[in-house]
């Protein structure tokens, strides 16, 4: 499996691997504990649960773009979601249900009234 991975991503050794999955683990790790602050910034700590975590989520997808670019860039690997763009199933399936989550949560937050 790994094998099929680093033929995929275009790598060569285990630790080019090794490094990936560092850099994915500390962009995620970095890119939730900044969207903390600028939820607090917009003052959303008030909003019910149902309505937070949506837009804290919405919030943590841009920080997380830019930090993986960053962190690729510092320990020396190109990372993109443009890589993952080869296996056109799993990226059409994560590009379809989040279309199908945003047209959701869309109608849940306007009651149904804007899209029926």
């Amino acid at each position: 499996m790994i094998e099929k991975l680093k033929k995929k991503w275009g790598i060569d050794t285990l630790f080019q691997f090794i490094i990936i999955f560092i850099v994915f683990g500390v962009t995620g790790s970095v890119s939730a504990k900044l969207s903390g602050p600028v939820t607090e910034y917009l003052n959303l700590n008030s909003l019910p649960t149902l309505i937070y975590w949506p837009i804290r989520i919405i919030i943590l997808f841009p920080i997380y773009q830019v930090l993986i670019v960053w962190f690729g860039f510092c320990f020396g690997v190109l990372v993109s979601i443009l890589t993952f763009q080869k296996d056109t199933f799993i990226f059409n399936f994560f590009y379809k249900m989040s279309i199908m989550m945003s047209k959701k949560m869309i109608k849940l937050l306007s009651f149904g009234y804007l899209f029926k």
